[in-house]
């Protein structure tokens, strides 16, 4: 279901709290407002910002045909995101999973999304080197992937 994507952006970080959601929403808002067709998938599984950063958190997915339908954002539905924070009863619930449960959800995230025809998809990760990010980059590798943002503070 990426095969309408151009490029893939991962977002990541060697800790939490730097600000990945917030550089991928900004990404997303800007490059939206000069025209391109934007996706974001928020394989943060255990903290997925982004619907509430985008005021979407309420919303639902769908299944169509070819998958799931992420939730658009906007009048114009002109950035498509899918996140966890979408599959759970209440959006404040934990995710406590092991492993090959996370693993299996990314591949899910991966194969089952109904993206279409996107310019940008940007892929807010978790913070660290978890096994979440090889399991991203292997389901993406088949993709045409643009590159990464690594977000870092001074300190």
């Amino acid at each position: 279901n990426l095969l309408g994507v151009r490029h893939i952006l991962l977002v990541l970080s060697g800790k939490g709290g730097v600000g990945k959601s917030t550089i991928c929403t900004e990404l997303a808002l800007a490059l939206r407002h000069r025209g391109h067709r934007v996706g974001i998938l928020d394989v943060d599984l255990c903290g997925p910002s982004i619907p509430r950063m985008l005021r979407v958190q309420d919303r639902a997915v769908h299944q169509c045909d070819s998958g799931w339908v992420p939730v658009f954002v906007g009048q114009d539905r002109g950035i498509a995101l899918m996140s966890i924070g979408f599959l759970l009863e209440r959006p404040d619930d934990a995710v406590v999973w092991r492993g090959p449960k996370k693993n299996a959800l990314i591949k899910q995230f991966v194969a089952d999304v109904a993206w279409g025809d996107l310019d940008f998809l940007i892929v807010d990760t978790p913070p660290g080197t978890s096994d979440e990010h090889i399991s991203t980059v292997e389901a993406l590798r088949h993709y045409k992937l643009l590159g990464a943002i690594l977000v870092t503070t001074p300190q």
